[in-house]
Parts: structure tokens; C-alpha cells; sequence
């Protein structure tokens, strides 16, 4: 149940203009300071998670492993994803809510 209110959430804050999605996207997000949350799918390479682990961390940005590629790029009406950005704080604190009661 929860994890269709995390999708939801994604594909509210796309529809709004607020994710970044793709590999390249996010990174550029974080770097410039527009990203409040990180969600990278579990699905993701070691070498993907590692760099966005530490990416986030030296930015101090939120970040989570989860879902599946497929997922990820379906709540965001487009193509697999493995990693995405969400650009608002508000839907950020929300998912982010979902995620830490889930953990």
C-alpha cells in the first residue's frame, strides 16, 4: 500500500515539474542545489549507488534506495530510471515520511 503512495507521490511532483529523472538530471539537480530528495532504484549499480551516496551526502541531500527501475520510470510516465530527483520540499518531506516509517 505504501509503496503505491511513494509512485503516487513521484507522479504528482512530475506532473507539477518538480523530479528530475536520468542519471545526468539528477546529478545536475543536486550539484545546483534544486534537489531535495534523491531516490535511486535498488535495481541500480553498485558503482551508480556509490555515486550518488556520496554525492548526497557531500551536498547533505536526502537520499533513498528504492523500487525497481521499471517503477521508478512508470511513475514518472517515462522510460526506466534508475535514479531521480524530486525538486520541491514539500513533496520531498512527504515521500520522505512514506520511506522512514517503512524502514
Amino acid at each position: 500500500m505504501s509503496q503505491n503512495k511513494v509512485l503516487s507521490l513521484i507522479g504528482l511532483a512530475t506532473k507539477a515539474g518538480k523530479t528530475a529523472g536520468g542519471e545526468f538530471s539528477t546529478e545536475k539537480s543536486v550539484k545546483t542545489g534544486h534537489a531535495f530528495l534523491v531516490i535511486v532504484s535498488e535495481e541500480a549499480s553498485e558503482n551508480t549507488k556509490k555515486k550518488f551516496r556520496n554525492m548526497c551526502e557531500y551536498y547533505h541531500v536526502p537520499i533513498y534506495f528504492y523500487g525497481m527501475k521499471d517503477e521508478l520510470g512508470k511513475a514518472m510516465g517515462k522510460e526506466m530510471r534508475a535514479s531521480l530527483a524530486v525538486q520541491d520540499a514539500g513533496f520531498a518531506k512527504a515521500i520522505e515520511k512514506i520511506l522512514s516509517d517503512n524502514a
